[in-house]
This record gives structure tokens, sequence and C-alpha cells, in this order.
């Protein structure tokens, strides 16, 4: 088997030069395939698990969606059995006639995986009902805030409203946070 001589060509016009040498490498190295595929697997995997992270935090803000609703409403159905009446028609229930502050502590001792309580405001407000009768003969309930004296007492309205700010963390995407909110409304049972 033959050898090719091959000649190479330097910027000086020299055949064989260093430069000239260097010169050729860094030209195959150019034209190489080699290395391609470990760039190409870095790129894509870089988007492949930004994606797969982006995925994940949309999972996380729906669950945490999910738990500021439950919250609300376990918020609310707590109040609604512990009203003014409740420590008489009740005698063995806990926290009979239970406060704004009660309640609330309530729904932040709710513990859910993944939920920080201190990321969570709970507001409680009562509202009392005025009934007409319209010229239909359709009975109409309005209801407006109430006086703290008239709060939890048996047919006004508990109002609780949970908000929870959520951390979104995806890669590659400033990092921002979303507020959650949800409100539950029930009438006051005892």
């Amino acid at each position: 088997m033959r050898e090719r001589k091959r000649n190479f060509i330097g910027i000086s016009g020299l055949h064989g030069s260093g430069i000239a040498a260097a010169m050729v490498k860094l030209r195959r190295i150019a034209v190489s395939d080699a290395g391609a595929n470990v760039l190409e697997m870095a790129l894509s995997s870089a988007i492949l698990f930004a994606m797969f992270f982006g995925v994940f935090e949309v999972a996380l803000g729906s669950y945490t969606s999910h738990y500021v609703s439950d919250a609300a409403r376990e918020g609310a159905r707590y109040a609604i059995v512990r009203g003014a009446q409740s420590c008489t028609n009740t005698p063995n229930l806990s926290n009979c006639s239970a406060s704004t502050d009660t309640i609330a502590a309530y729904v932040k001792g709710i513990k859910y995986p993944g939920i920080v309580t201190s990321n969570m405001t709970v507001n409680v407000s009562y509202l009392a009902g005025t009934t007409v009768v319209d010229s239909n003969g359709q009975t109409l309930t309005t209801w407006a805030t109430c006086s703290p004296a008239c709060s939890n007492v048996p047919g006004n309205m508990v109002n609780v409203a949970v908000s929870y700010a959520f951390p979104l963390n995806i890669p590659f995407v400033p990092k921002k946070t979303i507020n959650v909110s949800s409100t539950s409304q029930m009438v006051v049972q005892q």
C-alpha cells in the first residue's frame, strides 16, 4: 500500500509549514461531525427537562388550586356548625361559637403535602340576610355585611375567602408568584 503525501500550503506559501498543518487540522475539525451528537443531546436535554419541569409545575399549580378551594369549603363547613347557638345545641362540640380567628386557624391547620401555610391568607366575614317578597310572590334574599355583634348568628351567611401565593419555578423562565384564591359561602346553622 502506498501512502499519499499531501502538500500543505501555508499562509506564507511554504509547503509543510507548521501553520499550514494547524490550519488544515482546524478545517477538518470545523467540517467534522465528531462531537455533534453530544452537542445535540445537550441542547435537546435542556429543552426536554425544561418542558418536563414546566408540566410538573402546572400540575402542582392545579393541585394548589384544588387545595385552596377545598380549604375554603372546609372553613365554611366548620363555621356553620359553630355559630352562636352551637354550645347549647351541641354541648360536646369542640370550639363552639367559633370566632373569625378560630376559623382562620382551623383552615391554616388543614395539612396538605407541599403546601406552605405561611403563603396562605384566610379572611372570614359574616353577612346578614334581608328577605323581601316581590310582586310575583317570590321570596328574594339580599345579603349585606353585618356588624361584629351579629356575626355568627344562625341564619347569617359566613364568607370564607382563602388565597395562596403559589411560587412558579420553571427553568429558563423568570420566577414569579401566582395568587390562587377561592371563596365559599354557607348559612350558619346553629
